[in-house]
């Protein structure tokens, strides 16, 4: 009975994640035209606990549609631009010397960077030296960070995005494949088609402002991710996986 009781929950949470995709999906047009493909990938790299390298030229509303996302989550965000001078400590945080007034005391106190948060937006990753770059990669990896000495776990869920730009590569650092390995998906923005070029003129040249409503939060989140893994893979996908 526990059995079966058990199966129909996890068949109403599944249930409950698509009305919840759809509704994801349905405040992300607010803002964003086009791009289905995209989208759908980067909702299946977030409830499978991935990270996802998004590619393509300037103007495709990468970075719009990442902050567009993390509106729609009730979630907290942040966006980390790379460039070529980034420490790690600017993305880990940093130790800095306090005063305590009333007792004339100093200490370190750690201030945490911006990867302490559920999204995080790496914008223009290969800007930066792989030095840096790996500060971020070890947190994806590990879903922890380790600065001034003390190991810190960062808030599930945890989920990067970080944008490429392919044409414009002086001065840039290509990540190496064991890095790119930390991501599930690595997506190429194409251009929109023509219907959806004039939506985007039409929109973008009115007063419009889209009015975005939170669809989930973070423990409804983990509930989800935590139920997709308990989907059984069939022998023969896996076959064809490791073929792959």
């Amino acid at each position: 009975m526990a059995a079966k009781n058990k199966k129909m929950n996890d068949a109403e949470s599944l249930e409950k994640l698509h009305d919840a995709n759809l509704k994801i999906e349905k405040e992300i047009r607010k803002v964003i035209i086009g791009q289905q493909e995209i989208i759908d990938q980067l909702l299946i790299s977030l409830f499978s606990r991935g990270h996802c390298l998004i590619i393509g030229v300037p103007g495709l509303a990468k970075t719009l549609l990442i902050s567009t996302l993390a509106r729609v989550l009730d979630l907290k965000f942040s966006r980390i631009q790379f460039t070529p001078d980034l420490m790690p400590s600017d993305i880990t945080g940093t130790e800095i010397l306090e005063e305590d007034m009333s007792t004339g005391r100093k200490a370190f106190r750690f201030a945490k960077g911006p990867v302490f948060a559920n999204i995080v937006l790496a914008d223009e990753i290969n800007r930066t030296p792989p030095k840096t770059q790996a500060a971020l990669l070890e947190a994806m990896q590990e879903h922890m960070v380790t600065a001034a000495g003390e190991t810190f776990v960062l808030k599930e869920p945890f989920f990067v995005l970080a944008t490429q730009n392919p044409i414009e590569q002086e001065g840039t650092y290509p990540l190496p494949e064991a890095q790119l390995d930390r991501f599930m998906f690595n997506l190429w923005i194409g251009y929109p088609d023509f219907q959806e070029e004039i939506s985007i003129v039409k929109s973008t040249t009115s007063d419009y402002v889209p009015q975005l409503e939170k669809v989930m939060n973070a423990e409804e989140i983990l509930t989800f991710q935590d139920t997709i893994r308990k989907i059984p893979v069939a022998d023969n996908v896996i076959d064809f996986a490791v073929r792959l």
